[in-house]
């Protein structure tokens, strides 16, 4: 990869893509901004466990940092249109004994995106981070629906005692007034998930596209189940994703998505709804083969920064 940017004139860069770094989300006036966060709410047994996730994407991205104004032909034209801007605010200061400071900075991090008019671009990290990013939307009494792309359907009351961390994500979110729907793409195999859990889960109103579905007929379906002109959260956990593409996930399961078809899902939704927010989260660097697993999230990120720079 090194060799690869040296040849495409990249230098040392500390940025997702060589974007220009935004001190003060506050003050931004971009379109978009990316926040990195190593961890929210961590089990003990597992801590901080997909800590350097976010440097690992931005590290996988930087041999492009040169080009990006360059063709992406994931979306026909630069990642960046004419006129549309995006900021990276760099890793917020999380520390895995202070899991209540950890989600107040996420959330004060995404309110001011937002306070901004501006797309949050979420990257992690365990996927505890949406908790506290869903709940910001709630704070501007702003109407959302939730397409989250997982392995996983994450509706565990509480692991360990513990209510807000991984596997309670959805059941978290759903328990938010301002959450008006959720549908849930690519679970498969063997979870946390108990036929309890799973019938809260329907009994609520989720959607559910599982992953063989959504592999053998398309996820034409998913994209149906998303309203019309609806401002849309979509909560994308790696391990979605093949292993055979993602590796650098914590629970390795065979019959996952495919590459173009997130993107495919991401960009159908942008056709017919807004997408108000994004996370991509789960990426476990230790777990990496040969840097495959970080530069297929910064592929993705790259084109879902893309998506949502052409919708509307």
């Amino acid at each position: 990869m090194a060799m690869l940017g040296t040849m495409f004139g990249a230098g040392a860069v500390e940025t997702f893509l060589g974007l220009p770094k935004c001190r003060d989300l506050s003050r931004m006036s971009a379109q978009m901004a990316v926040i990195g966060a190593d961890g929210c709410t961590p089990y003990p047994s597992v801590g901080f466990y997909c800590a350097g996730g976010p440097a690992a994407i931005r590290a996988a991205a930087s041999v492009y940092a040169a080009n990006l104004h360059h063709v992406n032909f994931d979306l026909g034209g630069p990642v960046l249109p004419e006129g549309v801007t995006a900021v990276d605010a760099g890793d917020l200061p999380q520390e895995e004994g202070d899991p209540a400071g950890n989600r107040a900075r996420i959330f004060g991090a995404v309110s001011q995106v937002l306070e901004r008019g501006a797309v949050p671009l979420l990257i992690g990290g365990d996927d505890s981070l949406p908790i506290p990013m869903i709940e910001a939307f709630g704070a501007r009494d702003r109407q959302v629906h939730i397409l989250q792309i997982d392995a996983h359907i994450d509706w565990r009351d509480e692991v360990g005692g513990e209510k807000l961390g991984l596997s309670s994500t959805m059941r978290r979110a759903s328990e938010m007034a301002h959450v008006a729907g959720i549908v849930q793409v690519g679970c498969r195999g063997i979870g946390s998930a108990r036929p309890g859990d799973l019938q809260d889960a329907l009994d609520w109103g989720v959607a559910f596209v599982p992953a063989g579905e959504a592999v053998r007929g398309g996820v034409g379906r998913a994209i149906d189940l998303i309203p019309d002109g609806a401002e849309v959260i979509i909560c994308l956990d790696l391990d979605a994703l093949d292993p055979a593409v993602m590796p650098a996930v914590i629970g390795r399961t065979a019959g996952g998505l495919g590459y173009w078809q997130v993107l495919e899902l991401i960009a159908g939704v942008a056709e017919k709804a807004r997408i108000a927010g994004f996370d991509m989260v789960e990426f476990m660097p230790e777990r990496d083969i040969d840097g495959q697993g970080a530069a297929v999230a910064a592929q993705m990120l790259a084109a879902v920064m893309g998506i949502v720079a052409r919708q509307g």
